[in-house]
């Protein structure tokens, strides 16, 4: 079952996902802060975007991988690896988006959380 707030390390794990993310030379890096809207299912977003779908996986597998062996953080859901346009991991309080360029810009997922307090993080 899933419980919302369910971690006592968010901040840190939020700062490890971007991390990893500037770190892999991700692009437009923003989190969006949840915690406030009630209707939402998790605390945080954290969004970014690559050039190639190579590099849309390699953010994620980083991403898993250092919150593995750094936090001893795992994933409750992937999906996303088949086709590489959008992957999405759910750490329950956070929740990864790694989009190709053109998947993002069609989905615009920032507008659908415009009241959300937004992020942004320097490349």
């Amino acid at each position: 079952m899933r419980i919302r707030h369910e971690s006592d390390n968010t901040e840190q794990v939020l700062s490890t996902i971007v991390e990893t993310m500037l770190n892999c030379k991700a692009k437009d890096v923003i989190s969006l802060d949840l915690r406030d809207i009630h209707t939402a299912v998790t605390d945080y977003f954290v969004i970014c975007h690559a050039q190639s779908k190579t590099q849309v996986t390699a953010i994620a597998d980083h991403i898993v991988e250092d919150l593995r062996n750094g936090l001893r953080v795992k994933p409750y859901h992937i999906e996303g690896f088949e086709n590489a346009e959008w992957i999405l991991i759910d750490y329950v309080d956070i929740v990864v988006h790694i989009f190709i360029e053109p998947k993002r810009e069609f989905y615009q997922l920032e507008s659908l959380w415009a009241d959300a307090p937004k992020t942004s993080y320097a490349e």
